[in-house]
C-alpha cells in the first residue's frame, strides 16, 4: 500500500539577538556561500533608509556581489516585474529585509527563480516571517500563496523593537488568531477528512499561549517582550512548513480579516483585525476564552472594536457573512456562511460593534 509522502522543509538557521544585523554575512559564509557570490536584496523604500543600506554595504564590504531592489507595493505585477530584473545578474541568494511587503515579494521571487530565501524581518506584525506563503495584491483573492520556505531567519531585536509599537501589538493578534485556526483545522479534518497534524497544530497552539502567558511583559514595550513575539512568530511560522500549509495559523479569523481587506476602504493591520476576528470566532465555538483574549488584547492596547480597527461597524458584519466565501477553507463558518442578522448579533456579543 502506497502512501503519499509529507514532505517538510524547514529553514536551516534561525538567529536572533541583539545588534546581528551586522554579523549578516557570516552567517550567509556559515551557510556554504562565498564571497563574490552574487546576492539580490529587496526591501523597502523607508527601511532601507534605516536598515537595508546596511544589509547592502555589510555584504559589499565582505566581498559578496549585492545588488538592491526597492518595493513600493506587494503588488504581483510589480514582484513579477522585479523577478525579471534580478533574473539578469543571476543571484544565487534572494534577502528580504522589512516587514511583510519586501518580505512577502523577496520570498515570492525567490520561489519563482528557484533560489534560496533569507528572511530579515524589521518588525514582528505577523508569522510572514518565516512562513513559507506570501500574501500579495492583484491576486484573485486576497489569500496567500505558496512560496518559498526561508533558508535561514536573521532577527534583530534592536531593530524590531525600534519599529512602531503597532506593530508588535499587532503581531499578537496575528498569533492569538491560532487557537481559532487549531480549532478549524480539527473540525476539517473531522467533518471533510482533511490531512490533520497534531505536532505543527500543538506548535501552533503554543506560540499563541506563549504570548498570552507574557503578555504583560510585552505591553510594557521591553526588548525581553520583542522577543517573546519575535520567537513566538518564527514558531509559527515553523509550524506552517511542519503542516505544509497555512492551516496551524489561518482558519476563520483570517477569512474574516482577509473580507475587511476587500470591503474596508481603510483596513486596519492584518494582525489587529485577525485580532478582533478571533474573539468573534472563539464566541462562535461558544470557547470562553473569547473573554480572555478580548482582555489580553485590551492590556496591550491592541484594537477590540470596529471603533478602535476604524471600520464601520456594517463592514463588519458584512465581512463575517462573506468570509466563508475568501477561499475553500471548511472553518466554523461553514458552506454557507452567517446570516446578517447571525453576524449582526455576534459583533454585538462580543462588543466589536455597540
Amino acid at each position: 500500500m502506497s502512501v503519499n509522502p509529507h514532505v517538510i522543509d524547514l529553514p536551516k538557521k534561525i538567529v536572533v539577538g541583539t545588534n546581528i544585523i551586522q554579523y549578516t554575512p557570516d552567517y550567509i559564509v556559515e551557510l556554504g556561500y562565498r564571497p563574490r557570490v552574487s546576492i539580490a536584496v529587496v526591501t523597502g523604500p523607508h527601511v532601507y533608509r534605516i536598515v537595508g543600506k546596511q544589509v547592502v554595504d555589510t555584504l559589499v564590504d565582505k566581498g559578496f556581489n549585492t545588488s538592491y531592489w526597492i518595493v513600493e507595493k506587494p503588488l504581483k505585477t510589480l514582484a513579477d516585474e522585479i523577478a525579471s530584473e534580478i533574473a539578469s545578474s543571476k543571484p544565487e541568494l534572494i534577502i528580504g529585509v522589512g516587514g511583510g511587503k519586501a518580505i512577502d515579494v523577496a520570498k515570492y521571487i525567490a520561489s519563482r527563480m528557484k533560489k534560496p530565501f533569507i528572511s530579515i524581518p524589521t518588525a514582528a506584525s505577523h508569522d510572514g516571517i518565516t512562513s513559507p506563503f506570501a500574501s500579495l495584491k492583484g491576486l484573485d483573492k486576497p489569500t496567500s500563496i505558496k512560496a518559498a520556505t526561508p533558508l535561514a531567519i536573521i532577527a534583530d531585536i534592536e531593530v524590531i523593537a525600534s519599529a512602531p509599537e503597532r506593530l508588535l501589538k499587532a503581531g499578537v493578534g496575528d498569533l492569538v488568531g491560532k487557537l481559532v485556526a487549531v480549532k478549524d483545522w480539527r473540525l476539517a479534518h473531522r467533518l471533510r477528512g482533511e490531512y490533520y497534524g497534531e505536532y505543527a497544530a500543538q506548535l501552533a497552539l503554543l506560540s499563541a499561549k506563549h504570548v498570552i502567558r507574557y503578555h504583560e511583559l510585552i505591553a510594557s514595550g521591553s526588548p525581553e517582550g520583542v522577543r517573546i513575539v519575535v520567537e513566538a512568530l518564527i514558531s509559527s511560522g515553523v509550524a506552517m512548513c511542519i503542516a505544509g500549509s497555512s492551516r496551524p495559523a489561518s482558519g476563520s479569523e483570517h477569512l474574516f480579516s482577509h473580507a475587511l481587506d476587500v470591503l474596508a476602504p481603510k483596513p486596519a493591520l492584518h494582525g489587529e483585525q485577525v485580532g478582533v476576528g478571533t474573539i468573534m470566532m472563539l464566541y462562535l465555538y461558544g470557547d470562553p476564552w473569547w473573554k480572555r483574549v478580548k482582555k489580553i488584547l485590551q492590556k496591550i492596547g491592541a484594537p477590540t472594536t470596529a471603533r478602535e480597527l476604524g471600520i464601520p461597524p456594517e463592514i463588519i458584519i458584512k465581512a463575517l457573512t462573506i468570509a466563508h466565501t475568501i477561499r475553500p477553507r471548511y472553518t466554523i463558518l461553514g458552506e454557507k456562511g452567517l446570516t446578517w442578522r447571525a453576524a449582526e448579533k455576534l459583533a454585538r456579543e462580543t462588543g466589536v460593534i455597540d
